[in-house]
């Protein structure tokens, strides 16, 4: 299916403040020394979990930023709300919007997609040999695409929450998550038993505010470049 983009998703006409998508959570608390080597002061609150506040000014009066679920960052940045963002690659992954560029790896945010079990099944199958597997994931297209190349179908279960649940419940046999530490799955009963993809957080653009504000964006960009810079050692 192909999705169209109205153009009247840009808003924001050349003279108006590019906006700047965050998530919501650790990753913000992660973006903070990144964001002030940068030179982007936002208001304090933007890192007040209490601030019920969606939309921040900064230093710069033609840059705000909003506050919004790292799920819905690359959503935000695709559609035209926001021209640029800062976005975890496994929500990259797992949408894969083509109106998204992605010009900067930032290193933070590390962790994994990975597959995890039940502790007491680990190791007696062969998931190579299955013909089929239902997964509890909030993930479906990357654990989808996982299992079909190597030639298994994925009977999806979409939760968007408390997937380590699913295989005691009943409700799959493995659970494809984000994994940072694994002490929720140790906790759970289950472990991980595949690592699907490495995840760090990236800078991302839309493909579109790059073309029309070129200048702009491109020096915000050139300033979270500089900024990855002075924070290697």
């Amino acid at each position: 299916m192909t999705v169209t983009f109205p153009t009247t998703a840009f808003s924001a006409e050349a003279d108006a403040p590019l906006i700047l998508a965050l998530p919501k959570g650790r990753i913000l608390g992660e973006c903070g020394p990144l964001l002030a080597r940068a030179g982007v002061a936002p208001d304090a609150d933007l890192f007040d979990e209490d601030s019920r506040r969606l939309r921040f000014p900064t230093n710069d009066p033609m840059l705000d930023v909003v506050r919004v679920r790292p799920f819905d960052v690359a959503t935000f940045v695709a559609f035209g709300g926001a021209q640029i963002g800062i976005c975890g690659a496994d929500v990259m992954m797992e949408f894969d919007y083509p109106e998204i560029y992605a010009p900067l790896d930032l290193g933070i945010g590390a962790c994994r997609v990975s597959v995890a079990e039940p502790r007491e099944l680990a190791g007696t199958e062969d998931p190579r040999l299955w013909s089929s597997v239902r997964v509890a994931t909030k993930y479906p297209n990357i654990a989808r695409r996982h299992y079909a190349a190597r030639g298994v179908h994925a009977e999806v279960v979409h939760l968007n929450g408390a997937m380590e649940l699913a295989p005691g419940l009943g409700l799959s046999r493995v659970i494809v998550d984000l994994v940072q530490t694994g002490s929720t799955l140790k906790a759970n009963g289950l472990v991980e038993v595949e690592t699907i993809a490495q995840v760090t957080s990236r800078l991302i653009v839309n493909r579109t505010a790059l073309k029309t504000r070129p200048e702009e964006v491109g020096a915000l960009i050139a300033r979270f470049r500089a900024a990855l810079e002075q924070g290697q050692p």
